[in-house]
């Protein structure tokens, strides 16, 4: 029994990946790579040739991949949101139920935050050399891309959250989406935790304290 228990083991241990999972691990790789060149030299100073010796594949592979160096920063963009492995949309993941039906405000928000903090502290570096490069037309559209994406995301929370504990009256949806836009953005995030050298509980806590100030009548 042992002996058939060891050969399964060893069977399962030296299956090698298919091909799809190598164009899996590949493409990941690739991401990362761009991600990490970005964050470190920004986007106007990385090229696609440096980013593919980064990744160890040739230069074709990166652009049969993605195509241009615009739609590379979108898939760095999409890795920095979701993390690394992870292709399930925020609102799909389980915080986001665990978030929806807390029946306090104060455990709602606190789901909330403790998850975007996680997710600024992967987009926000990459998000200000973006920024910085708005002046070139390509990041500059990814950018509103992910920002709209972004405004989308605060409406949905605002229609969630203010339908079931209520907004500080006479703010309407839209204000309060705009307010979550600054108080949650990346470049915020940046300027406490990266520039004023805050830690990210400090911002948990300053951001969680405004969100119920500004926008609950609670």
């Amino acid at each position: 029994m042992l002996a058939i228990m060891a050969n399964v083991k060893r069977t399962t241990s030296s299956r090698k990946p298919s091909r799809a999972e190598k164009a899996q691990q590949t493409r990941l790789r690739m991401t990362r790579a761009a991600y990490e060149l970005f964050v470190e030299r920004g986007y106007p100073a990385t090229t696609m040739t440096e980013v593919a010796e980064a990744a160890g594949v040739a230069v074709q592979t990166l652009y049969f991949t993605f195509g241009t160096k615009a739609q590379l920063l979108q898939r760095a963009y999409e890795y920095a949101v979701l993390g690394e492995g992870n292709d399930v949309p925020p609102e799909q993941q389980p915080w986001y139920a665990e978030m929806s039906n807390a029946d306090r405000l104060d455990d709602a928000l606190r789901i909330l935050v403790q998850n975007v903090a996680a997710v600024l502290a992967r987009t926000a570096p990459l998000d200000e050399y973006v920024r910085a490069a708005s002046f070139d037309a390509e990041p500059a559209r990814v950018r509103n891309f992910n920002e709209n994406l972004r405004r989308q995301s605060w409406a949905d929370m605002i229609d969630r959250l203010g339908t079931k504990f209520g907004l500080t009256p006479g703010l309407n949806p839209r204000r309060a989406a705009d307010i979550l836009m600054v108080l949650m953005s990346p470049a915020t995030y940046q300027t406490f935790v990266g520039q004023y050298h805050w830690s990210s509980e400090d911002w948990q806590n300053w951001c969680t304290a405004a969100i119920t100030c500004q926008l609950f009548a609670q």
